[in-house]
C-alpha cells in the first residue's frame, strides 16, 4: 500500500523567524502521525534554520527547487549538494511557476530529476494542464507529453523514489479545485502511462500527489480516491492548523 505523502509548498512565504514559529505550533499537532509522510517546502533563506529545528522529527524538509549543474558560475541558483548539505531529503521539480515565470521546459525538468536522483533527493515532479488546454480537450495529451518528456532516459530502477504532483494549473492559488472525479481520472491515466513506460509493479509503487486549492474542506474527499496518494498544498500549508488538518485527512 503507498503512504500517503502531504507537502506544503510555502513558494516565497515566510522567514526564518515566521518559518521557526510555524514549526513550533505545527509540530505538536502531528508529531504522533506515522502514517502520513509529511513535508514542508520552506524558501532558501529558511532551510539550514529548519533543518536543525525537523532533526529528529517526522517531518521532511524539501527545497523549492535545484539547478541541474553541479556547482560553477550560475548566480542565483542552488545545487543538489548543497540541499544535501542542509539534509534535504525532497525537492520539487518543474512546478507551473517557475515553467510560467523562469522559462523551464521539459527538457530542464528533465535535467533537474536527473541531478536530484543522483544526489539521493526525492522529487517531487510537477505536472498539469492550463485552462485553454483543459478546455480545447488536450488534458490527456498535455500530462502524457510532461511525464515522458521529464523521465526520459529513467530506467525503472531510477524512479522508485520518485513522487509525482499532478497539478492543473488554472487550480493553482485561483481558489477553483478539479472535481474528485477529474483529479481522480487524471491520476489514473498517470498511473497507467506509468505501467506502460515501465512496468504495473513500478505503477503500483510511485505516489501521485494533487495539488491545486487543496484544503480542510476537500482534502478528506480527494485523499480517499484510490490514486490519489497525497497532496501539494499551498496557501493551505502556510497555516500550521489548516495543514495539520489537511495531514490528518491523509491518516
Amino acid at each position: 500500500m503507498r503512504k500517503p505523502v502531504i507537502a506544503a509548498n510555502w513558494k516565497m512565504h515566510k522567514n526564518r523567524d515566521e518559518a521557526l514559529e510555524y514549526v513550533e505550533s505545527f509540530l505538536p499537532l502531528v508529531r504522533d502521525i506515522a502514517t502520513v509522510e509529511i513535508i514542508l517546502a520552506p524558501p532558501y533563506t529558511a532551510l539550514e534554520s529548519l533543518s536543525e529545528a525537523l532533526h529528529g522529527t517526522n517531518i521532511r524538509l524539501c527545497a523549492q527547487n535545484v539547478f541541474f549543474e553541479e556547482e560553477g558560475a550560475f548566480t542565483g541558483e542552488i545545487s543538489a549538494a548543497m540541499l544535501n548539505n542542509l539534509n534535504c531529503t525532497h525537492v520539487i521539480v518543474g512546478h507551473s511557476e517557475r515553467r510560467q515565470y523562469f522559462g523551464e521546459t521539459d527538457e530542464t525538468v528533465n535535467n533537474r530529476l536527473i541531478v536530484a536522483l543522483k544526489h539521493g533527493l526525492n522529487p517531487i515532479f510537477c505536472i498539469g494542464e492550463t485552462l485553454a488546454q483543459r478546455e480545447a480537450g488536450k488534458t490527456q495529451e498535455v500530462v502524457e507529453t510532461q511525464v515522458r518528456n521529464g523521465l526520459k532516459g529513467f530506467e525503472a530502477s531510477d524512479i522508485g523514489q520518485l513522487i509525482i504532483a499532478y497539478e492543473p494549473v488554472w487550480a493553482i492559488g485561483t481558489g477553483k479545485t478539479a472535481t474528485t472525479e477529474q483529479a481522480q481520472t487524471v491520476h489514473a491515466m498517470i498511473r497507467a502511462l506509468l505501467g506502460e513506460l515501465y512496468s504495473e509493479k513500478i505503477s503500483d509503487i510511485i505516489r501521485i500527489q494533487y495539488g491545486g486549492s487543496v484544503k480542510p474542506s476537500n482534502a478528506g474527499e480527494l485523499l480517499a480516491s484510490p490514486d490519489i496518494d497525497g497532496a501539494l498544498v499551498g496557501g493551505a500549508g502556510l497555516k500550521p492548523e489548516s495543514f495539520a488538518e489537511i495531514v490528518q485527512a491523509g491518516r
